[in-house]
């Protein structure tokens, strides 16, 4: 069955997450903000062509290290598109006389490189990094490498649009998602990707399970194939560890985080727009929502929040009292050894020798308005069709409360899509309008 949606994607086997969620959640961000009309879940061919196209080439722009090395589009040999399978691996809904024949060649002059050498420069680069497996459940990529010959690189950005658009039925087509992946790549360029990954004999998609790394979904979300998902680079032992260097446009939020293996950072973790990719242990969805002003500038209470987690590296809720005066200093709060000590008696009545963070929050920004309001629509997409319910590919919809503290009273449930919402809302309820939750995988 197709999917109902006009703005999702559909992904048929597990493995290509790793592209499709960060597409669906750039397209999403475009949709949402870039239209004018505010029904965002109707949409024409032609606008979902559009949409698409612009937000693939939008994540290719990105990727681009220099632009005097240009664009790479990897795409068919011309008369040798397969016609193996009418079923696309990346779908928009669409009428159904929608063919998954390649359009004619874009009349835009384009460079070409020899057959062989693009298909060595696959083969090496896949050989080296590990980048895929040659048995990838979702496509026979042997005779995807055999048919790849084509690689047509354009100079400008506007001509990368144009080519983009051109190719649109070859991104829908048979290995789209292949193509597009090895469009980034080879935009990107296989020695930046080296030079950012933290260790290049770490596979960029897994050659066991076909799961797609840390460093490639940071690729296609902020155009860097860095490892990790912290804010900045690390020194560790005396090698540099990089991280993410800006603001997301959308973000990124992990079930990981909660058990404690991670923590992302704050460019991730609070983008530019509220659309967030949620990962799981084996899989990715995308978390969404209209509602600009939780990407807002930062509340004093949100920053008083973040500055108590600061010295709080466990998670545990508390710090020891010892630390309350540097907490209190960092927050240009006044620190005077007298009215630390009074502040400590009153948080820490019982004597225990910790300041819990609910009561100091309360203590000093007791009425903050964080500028989120009491309750709003949010939207949870999966684009595998067998983890929606009958097997349509669907948002589901639900209501959000972002509240500032614990209230046993509003408790909903215990998901893992909210275990790993709660790593950027630690108090977030969530009402759903299906009878389920939203599966993370």
């Amino acid at each position: 069955p197709r999917t109902n949606e006009h703005t999702a994607l559909e992904q048929f086997e597990g493995g290509p997450c790793a592209v499709i969620a960060p597409v669906q959640a750039f397209l999403l961000k475009n949709v949402l903000f870039n239209r004018e009309s505010s029904n965002w879940r109707q949409m024409s061919e032609e606008d979902q062509k559009a949409a698409l196209c612009s937000t693939l080439s939008e994540i290719l722009e990105s990727a681009c290290s220099s632009p005097s090395t240009g664009f790479c589009l990897v795409t068919w040999a011309k008369g040798q598109s397969p016609h193996t399978s009418t079923q696309t691996n990346t779908q928009t809904q669409s009428p159904p006389q929608t063919q998954d024949t390649p359009k004619p060649e874009s009349s835009q002059p384009s460079q070409e490189q020899q057959p062989s050498d693009h298909i060595l420069a696959i083969i090496t680069f896949t050989v080296n990094l590990k980048l895929v497996n040659l048995t990838f459940e979702f496509h026979n990529l042997s005779f995807c490498l055999f048919q790849l010959r084509s690689k047509r690189t354009v100079m400008s950005v506007s001509d990368l649009r144009e080519e983009v658009l051109s190719l649109y039925h070859t991104w829908r087509g048979c290995c789209g998602v292949l193509l597009f992946l090895y469009s980034v790549i080879l935009t990107k360029g296989i020695e930046n990707i080296k030079n950012e990954i933290q260790d290049t004999m770490e596979p960029l998609i897994d050659p066991v399970h076909g799961h797609g790394s840390q460093s490639l979904v940071n690729l296609l979300v902020t155009g860097h194939a860095v490892s990790n998902v912290w804010d900045g680079d690390r020194e560790c032992s005396g090698m540099k560890l990089h991280g993410i260097h800006k603001q997301a446009s959308v973000g990124f939020l992990t079930l990981m985080e909660s058990l404690r293996y991670c923590k992302v950072g704050t460019f991730l973790k609070s983008p530019k727009f509220p659309i967030w990719i949620l990962g799981s242990e084996t899989h990715l969805s995308v978390f969404f929502t209209k509602e600009m002003s939780l990407v807002g500038p930062e509340s004093p209470s949100e920053q008083a929040r973040r500055v108590f987690q600061s010295f709080d590296p466990e998670d545990n809720g508390f710090i020891p009292e010892s630390l309350l005066e540097d907490v209190m200093k960092a927050l240009d709060l006044v620190s005077e050894p007298e009215y630390v000590s009074l502040v400590k008696s009153k948080l820490d009545p019982e004597s225990l020798g910790i300041i819990l963070l609910g009561p100091f929050l309360l203590e000093f920004f007791p009425d903050q308005d964080s500028g989120i309001p009491d309750s709003f629509p949010v939207y949870h997409y999966n684009g595998l069709k067998q983890s929606n319910h009958k097997e349509r590919v669907e948002y589901v919809e639900g209501t959000a409360l972002v509240l500032g503290f614990e209230d046993p009273m509003v408790r909903t449930d215990d998901t893992p899509v909210k275990r790993c919402l709660q790593t950027k809302w630690p108090y977030i309820e969530l009402l759903w309008t299906t009878d389920r939750s939203p599966s993370l995988n």
